[in-house]
């Protein structure tokens, strides 16, 4: 291994000029010298002759200053500060190792990485096109892509499956700016001001207290989320079971929001209301979530950037 290394210290060991220089193959072989404690083994590991390896540690301890080894016809000890120097030695061949991967992952991407990636028939003009470019620029990194229905995508992403999910989604207005995922519903009492409102805007909701039924579903737990956000709701939101929440707005003038499971039990009681959505201006937009074990890294966010732009350029 061509590579020269310069030790300002080992913890104590100096010669007299107060550094030394050291190959990185003169590390490699002391510590197998220093592991197998025979010449001749550490020879074959290292794949050197034993005369070249006995001149390889005789020129290191020149170097140190030190002697590193007592020899014997027997067996092979390490003095006190042979010890100390296989300590350092190990450490410093253990840095070089993951410093060599770093760069390696840096400049390639992971060679073991797998990413799967789930998407609906609705983004298939989207997720092979954008996985193409990616790969033409890691091609290291291995993908999977399955094509999935939406809720087959929930699922799997909840449960780890898949790394990645993409679907386009639509979204449906309640009014004139309330723009919730096709997965939400918003709902009051039947006696509620707004209940028979044809046209609520969000300005219509401020003065109301709001209820969420939260999911275990990570990803619509995260749309139901992002949607109290919207309302300016996030600081003062209750959130509770269904049963809850559906009592709950039977006695106040709160206004409730929920995953589209639970749209039969709302419908079915006769207090409650759905707020009807209007279909006429429905839109799509594009949805990529990633789980939770996806770490923020240069290649997948590169990847998720593709996608986006890949979207937007088909939507033009």
């Amino acid at each position: 291994m061509l590579g020269i290394i310069v030790l300002t210290q080992c913890k104590g060991l100096l010669n007299k000029k107060g550094l030394y220089k050291v190959r990185f193959e003169q590390l490699e072989q002391f510590v197998a010298l220093g592991v197998l404690r025979h010449f001749r083994q550490a020879a074959e590991k290292t794949q050197i002759s034993t005369s070249a390896l006995t001149r390889s540690i005789q020129t290191l301890e020149d170097e140190v200053g030190y002697e590193l080894v007592t020899r014997s016809t027997r067996s092979v000890k390490l003095t006190k500060e042979g010890e100390l120097f296989l300590e350092y030695a190990q450490q410093t061949l253990n840095n070089l190792e993951e410093t060599k991967k770093r760069l390696y992952e840096s400049l390639n991407g992971c060679e073991n990485e797998k990413l799967v990636i789930g998407y609906t028939t609705k983004a298939s003009a989207v997720v092979p096109v954008s996985c193409g470019q990616f790969l033409a620029q890691y091609p290291h990194v291995k993908i999977e892509m399955q094509l999935q229905e939406q809720s087959e995508l929930i699922r799997k992403l909840q449960l780890g499956e898949i790394d990645i999910s993409v679907c386009s989604q639509a979204m449906n207005s309640i009014g004139s700016d309330i723009h919730l995922p096709d997965q939400l519903i918003l709902f009051v009492s039947k006696n509620h001001p707004i209940a028979n409102k044809t046209d609520i805007s969000k300005k219509d909701l401020t003065d109301y207290p709001m209820y969420s039924c939260f999911s275990q579903s990570k990803p619509v737990q995260s749309m139901l989320n992002e949607a109290i956000d919207s309302f300016n709701k996030s600081t003062s939101v209750k959130v509770g079971s269904i049963e809850q929440v559906m009592e709950g707005l039977k006695k106040s003038n709160h206004i409730a929001i929920a995953s589209i499971e639970h749209a039969n039990s709302v419908s079915s009681d006769p207090e409650l209301l759905v707020l009807k959505t209007n279909k006429g201006i429905a839109h799509e937009q594009l949805v990529i979530q990633t789980n939770q074990q996806i770490n923020e890294n240069s290649h997948v966010s590169y990847l998720l950037d593709l996608i986006e732009k890949t979207a937007l350029s088909s939507h033009n």
